[in-house]
């Protein structure tokens, strides 16, 4: 996987550098300091992974993911942030992130997301992820939805959260092939292919 990190701190782009290239076929292909400098090299090197931060000089990161998407539809882009507020994990994910991890976070965390995501999972930082399990706002009305069984609502959650379908069905006491049976009937009836579209579903919709 072709990686291009993005971030206006140079001795943070080296460390990340060290711990990436050439781990786990991983290979970086070139750094950005901000967003003008990262759509160049994206349009000339064509990585499959940026790894993006949200403070940049300029163009926000998140303009910058937008841009990005909008432009290369097919390239991944996982934020790597210190800003650990829902909002902004909300904000990156409808702006088509395929990840969030907070800056904190330790080396295998990292690694685990971009682990994921090239599996074509969205992966979020799980305290952060936890923090949007919340109830819809007072007096929100989510927008109408196929109707979805208790038990479909609760394995969306918990793919939405991160979870394969193994530790779904450990949490649930039922079998993978359950899990696996729910989770096509569920994305069948809201007529979604992909958890990332799952994950921008629950948010529109107030599940999480």
């Amino acid at each position: 996987m072709r990686i291009l990190i993005v971030d206006d701190h140079a001795v943070l782009r080296s460390g990340l550098r060290l711990l990436l290239h050439g781990k786990d076929g991983l290979e970086v292909v070139g750094e950005a300091g901000e967003a003008a400098e990262a759509l160049a090299l994206a349009r000339r090197l064509r990585p499959e992974l940026v790894l993006l931060d949200l403070s940049l000089p300029g163009l926000s990161g998140l303009d910058l993911l937008q841009r990005l998407r909008a432009e290369m539809p097919w390239l991944k882009v996982l934020v790597l942030t210190m800003h650990d507020d829902p909002e902004y994990l909300r904000r990156a994910l409808e702006a088509g992130a395929a990840g969030y991890v907070i800056k904190r976070a330790a080396d295998a965390e990292l690694l685990a997301a971009i682990r994921a995501i090239r599996r074509g999972e969205t992966y979020v930082y799980p305290t952060l992820a936890a923090q949007l399990v919340t109830r819809p706002p007072e007096g929100a009305a989510p927008p109408a939805s196929p109707p979805l069984s208790q038990r479909e609502m609760e394995v969306m959650k918990l793919l939405v959260l991160g979870h394969t379908n193994a530790e779904i069905a450990d949490q649930l006491g039922v079998s993978v092939k359950t899990v696996e049976t729910h989770r096509a009937r569920l994305m069948e009836k809201l007529g979604l292919r992909t958890r990332a579209e799952l994950v921008r579903y629950a948010l529109s919709h107030h599940v999480v």
